[in-house]
C-alpha cells in the first residue's frame, strides 16, 4: 500500500537520514558493538547533520520544528539498517520535550544548545532495581536542604548511561512519594557523589550503552529542579505518549524489514531441489505476516498523523505500542524459523533483529501495562 502521511520535505529528510548513516554509523557500528558503546564523534556529527533536537527551537540551536513525521523518518530509517546504539529517538522524542516543555528559560539557554550540537548526551534515570513501571517503588530520595537538594539512590537500566552529560533523575521529594511526592532534578556529568556502574551486559543492543547510576549525598542545585516539586508524575504521564508512539514506529519498521528480508531467503533458498518460496506452508507464513503488518502499518501512520497534530491521546498510543512490539517479536520469531539453521548466525540480519528487538515489548511500559492502560479506559 502507498503511505500518505509523508510530504516531499519528510522524504527529503530520509534522504539526509540515509546519507548519514552510510557515512557516519554503519562504517563503525561493528566496533561499537564490540566495544558497548558510541563513539561520542558519533554524536557531534549527528548535530553538524541537524539530527539533534529537531523539536527545538531555533533560539537554542534546533530545528524549530515539533512534527512527529521527523522523529518517525528517523526511527524508521535507524530501525531498518539494524543500528540501536545511537539513541536518537531517546535523546530527541523522549528527554527533548522535558527540557523543551518544562525547563526555564534559563535552563534551556544551559542545557538545549548542547543538546542539539551533540556535546550534550542526554539520560532519563526512572527504572531502579526494584521498581520499573510502578512509581510508587521508587525509593530515590531528595531531601530539600535550603539552597540544593541532597540526592540520595540508585537507578538501573538507564539507556545512555554511561555517555551522559546530563541526566534527569526521578527522585521522591515528599515522604508519600508516588503521584503525589516525586519530582524531576536533572544531574550534570562531574556531580560529585554521582557515580556510574557498569556497563550492563545486554543479549541484544550491544553498542547502546546501558548502565547502573548511583548517587551519594549528591548536591543538586535548586536551579536544577526540572518543573513543578512533586509534580514529576504528571510531567511523566504527559511525555509517555511520545516514548511510546517512537517505539511502536520502531516496532512496525522492525517487521517490515524481517518480512522483506526474509521473502528475498526464502525465494533464493533452496531445499530439496527446489525454492522455499515454492512449499505452500512457505507461502502461507509470508501471506499472514504481509497481512498482519499491512493492518499494522495503517494504524501506525494513523496514530502518526494524529500525533503530529497533537490529538494522539494515552490509550491509542498504548494500543500501537502493545500492538506493533508483539508483532515485532512474532515476525522476528517466525523468519528466524524460516531462515533455518543460517538464521542463529550472528553475521545474518535475522539474528540481530531477533536479539535486539526482544526489549521492545518490555521497555517504555511493558505489553501487560499497555493492557492495564487500554482496559481501565474501557471499563472504569
Amino acid at each position: 500500500m502507498q503511505r500518505q502521511i509523508f510530504t516531499e520535505e519528510h522524504d527529503a529528510f530520509r534522504g539526509t537520514v540515509r546519507t548519514f548513516l552510510s557515512k557516519e554509523v554503519l562504517p563503525h557500528y561493528e566496533q561499537w558493538e564490540q566495544d558497548g558503546i558510541v563513539s561520542r564523534e558519533a554524536w557531534l556529527a549527528a548535530g553538524r547533520q541537524g539530527l539533534l533536537g529537531l523539536a527545538v527551537p531555533e533560539e537554542y540551536g534546533g530545528g524549530g520544528n515539533a512534527d512527529f513525521r521527523y522523529s518517525a523518518v528517523l526511527a524508521e530509517e535507524f530501525t531498518r539498517a539494524g543500528v540501536s546504539g545511537l539513541a536518537l529517538g531517546l535523546h530527541n522524542d523522549i528527554i527533548g520535550p522535558y527540557l523543551t516543555g518544562l525547563g526555564t528559560d534559563e535552563q534551556k539557554r544551559r542545557w538545549l544548545p548542547g543538546f542539539c550540537s551533540g556535546e550534550t548526551i542526554t539520560a532519563i534515570a526512572m527504572t531502579e532495581p526494584g521498581a520499573g513501571s510502578d512509581l510508587q517503588g521508587i525509593r530515590t530520595t531528595a531531601d530539600d536542604k535550603g539552597d540544593h537538594w541532597l540526592l540520595n539512590g540508585s537507578k538501573t537500566f538507564i539507556s545512555n548511561g554511561i555517555l551522559a552529560d546530563l541526566v534527569i533523575v526521578v527522585a521522591k521529594t515528599s515522604p508519600e512519594g508516588g503521584a503525589k511526592g516525586l519530582s524531576l532534578l536533572v544531574v550534570e556529568r562531574g556531580a560529585e557523589g554521582f557515580e556510574r556502574g557498569r556497563n550492563l551486559d545486554k543479549i541484544g543492543q550491544r553498542s547502546q550503552d546501558t548502565a547502573e547510576l548511583f548517587f551519594n549525598d549528591v548536591r543538586v542545585p535548586k536551579e536544577n529542579l526540572l518543573g513543578e516539586p512533586d509534580g514529576a508524575f504528571i510531567h511523566l504521564m504527559t511525555n509517555l505518549a511520545q516514548e511510546r508512539m517512537g517505539i511502536a514506529v520502531a516496532g512496525i519498521a522492525a517487521a517490515e524489514h524481517l518480512l522483506e528480508i526474509t521473502t528475498r531467503y526464502v525465494k533464493e533458498r533452496e531445499a530439496f531441489g527446489r525454492p522455499l518460496s515454492k512449499l505452500q506452508h512457505i507461502r502461507f507464513e509470508i501471506a499472514e505476516m504481509a497481512t498482519e503488518c499491512a493492518v499494522t502499518r495503517a494504524f501506525l501512520d494513523r496514530c502518526i498523523v494524529d500525533h503530529s497534530e497533537g490529538t494522539l491521546d494515552a490509550v491509542h498510543a498504548s494500543m500501537a505500542k502493545w500492538w506493533a512490539t508483539e508483532l515485532q517479536k512474532r515476525v522476528a520469531d517466525r523468519c528466524l524459523q524460516l531462515h533455518g539453521g543460517y538464521g542463529y548466525m550472528t553475521e545474518y540480519q535475522v539474528a540481530k533483529a531477533f536479539t535486539d528487538g526482544r526489549i521492545q515489548t518490555i521497555y517504555g511500559g511493558t505489553t501487560e501495562i499497555m493492557k492495564e492502560i487500554i482496559g481501565r479506559s474501557l471499563l472504569a
